[in-house]
């Protein structure tokens, strides 16, 4: 059953933020020290006008007003060139915060669970690792700096007209509310429409590689219609969700501009009604206009970059979501002593369902060679994933000399419990990488030789330009597992896809490589059964019997059915 990874909360995403900036918070010092002093500057320009206009219309020298020109280039210039060195200073705290995420992403989705991993949607994850990531990283790069350098620039533009004259900065501060309350309108819809367009990205996602991944099956067995049916209904979502975000925009934007002139008017009204009761000067009514027409660009690019920040924020929850994953309880201290497996009253369930595991006890013995067989549905993988470490039992205790398995860090796990199933990735990388390990070439080349690994004489070759097929992927897979050499090996069903006659070959090496190791065979193929140790059949997620090959089918019980079963279906001779 496949899960959805979780969404952070504000909170948890405000930490992260925190975070990001004091790790950094020498350079974000400098951001807002130069973007201070940049709108310190940009300051001067309209009050300098406003005397310009107040010595024009009072008759002042020509030389005054060339001297007040000249300063309101200065500032201009000034303000100019503090702006440039702060974004520049942002921009490099973009890359170096985007960075980090990337790195911190990485890190924890390579640290989450087997468990997790496995259930929740591939699309899921890849979308949140690339285009959620990238979502950030262009707003910590281009949309972040310049919002910072705004807000800084209206501050100061807000207290500057406020101080020119209290009455005008007033009334054109208040001019403004109509932008105040469709943003407040929009951000209490945004975020939640683009967590929803995210979610629908991730479903895409999924069924665009469920499909890439299963094209062969899907030739095969003529599912193409079914497929197309399916990505259709993803791509329908995403279109409705991408045009949900879209009516917001489409009410936003033109509320929020349609607004901008409203300051501007009233301070004109108001400032014509003082002039000419002679309570201000003709400078000041348009040194304050000039201020709330030069806020106007600050609060638009606030503005236009304030949905892109929606999404951008969306993005950072579902990237921060990954650390609300529960984390597992911490390692065990200690070193198992022996090879002693044991499985104690064992039960388990899926997220809380109903047990797929009831009450199981089993001993494993160091060196011996336990096949558990049994019905499709009985359990049997589920035990193999408990064993191996990879589940957590709901009850019960799965212990490796006396330490719970799963408590092993997985350095420590690895050494001691290898699972192979019937899925094994293969990097696109050449098959030295592929292997996994610093050994010498000639140790690669024999562990290929163990499994029957024909094909595999060039370890040089780039799997990615020369893919591999089942059976080869299944050979890799054993041969990392005697590199790996673990004290016990998990195979379910591991050599399912390869023929008989490969599949044979491949476990009389492992068994050959294997000889003092515990070996665990998953299988339906009861030929494993006949040559291991000792048989545990299960049925209904209990080990209901436990026995060697002959003891059982002399018992004439379940194993014994299932052994006449198969040995009758396959037409084989009885084994020597």
């Amino acid at each position: 059953m496949n899960h959805k990874l979780p969404i952070a909360d504000q909170r948890r995403v405000g930490r992260a933020v925190v975070a990001l900036v004091a790790a950094d918070r020498r350079v974000v010092a400098g951001m807002v020290t130069l973007s201070s002093l940049a709108a310190l500057a940009g300051l001067g320009g309209p009050w300098l006008l406003g005397r310009v206009i107040d010595a024009v219309t009072t008759g002042g020298g020509d030389s005054h007003v060339d001297r007040l020109a000249l300063a309101v280039l200065a500032c201009a210039i000034v303000q100019l060139l503090l702006s440039r060195w702060a974004l520049a200073v942002a921009y490099r705290f973009g890359e170096r915060t985007a960075a980090r995420i990337r790195e911190t992403f990485l890190e924890r989705a390579v640290n989450l669970p087997a468990a997790v991993i496995e259930r929740v949607p591939a699309g899921d994850l890849a979308a949140r690792g690339s285009t959620d990531v990238d979502s950030i990283a262009t707003a910590l790069r281009d949309i972040l700096p310049t919002i910072f350098v705004a807000v800084v620039q209206g501050v100061f533009l807000i207290i500057a007209v406020l101080v020119l004259e209290p009455v005008l900065g007033l009334v054109g501060v208040v001019g403004f509310t109509g932008i105040w309350f469709v943003t407040r309108w929009y951000l209490r819809r945004a975020g939640a429409a683009y967590l929803v367009e995210g979610e629908a990205n991730s479903r895409l996602a999924d069924e665009l590689a469920a499909t890439t991944a299963g094209a062969r099956t899907i030739e095969a067995f003529g599912l193409a219609e079914h497929r197309l049916a399916a990505g259709h209904e993803a791509l329908t979502e995403t279109r409705r969700t991408r045009l949900a975000t879209l009516r917001l925009r489409s009410v936003f934007f033109p509320v929020a501009e349609t607004s901008y002139a409203v300051p501007a008017v009233l301070v004109l009204l108001l400032g014509g009604f003082l002039y000419f009761d002679d309570r201000v000067t003709l400078g000041t009514v348009a040194a304050a206009v000039l201020y709330l027409r030069q806020l106007v660009g600050p609060i638009d690019s606030i503005l236009i970059y304030l949905d892109q920040m929606q999404s951008a924020g969306a993005a950072f929850s579902r990237v921060e979501g990954i650390a609300a994953v529960p984390a597992p309880p911490p390692f065990a201290d200690r070193v198992p002593e022996t090879e002693r497996i044991e499985v104690r009253g064992v039960r388990y369930a899926y997220d809380q369902g109903r047990d797929v595991l009831h009450d199981v006890d089993l001993t494993v013995r160091p060196g011996e060679r336990l096949a558990v067989v049994g019905l499709s549905g009985a359990g049997k993988s589920t035990l193999g994933r408990l064993i191996a470490g990879v589940e957590r039992p709901t009850a019960g205790t799965v212990t490796v000399g006396g330490v719970p398995i799963a408590d092993l860090p997985p350095h420590e796990l690895r050494r001691h419990v290898v699972l192979v199933t019937q899925e094994h990735h293969v990097f696109r990388e050449t098959l030295r990488e592929n292997l996994m390990t610093d050994a010498p070439d000639e140790r690669l080349a024999e562990a290929l030789r163990t499994v029957g690994a024909d094909w595999a004489a060039d370890l040089d070759r780039d799997l990615g330009e020369h893919p591999l097929d089942g059976a080869q992927a299944q050979q890799l897979a054993l041969a990392r597992v005697v590199l790996a050499d673990p004290h016990t090996v998990i195979l379910d069903e591991a050599t399912a896809l390869l023929d008989p006659t490969a599949a044979r070959a491949a476990e009389r090496s492992l068994a050959a490589v294997l000889h003092d190791r515990t070996v665990i065979a998953i299988a339906h193929r009861l030929q494993t059964a006949h040559d291991a140790d000792r048989v545990a059949v299960m049925d209904g997620g209990r080990v209901i019997e436990l026995g060697t090959h002959d003891e059982l089918v002399a018992a004439d019980g379940p194993y014994s059915a299932l052994w006449t079963s198969w040995h009758g279906g396959e037409n084989l001779p009885a084994p020597a």
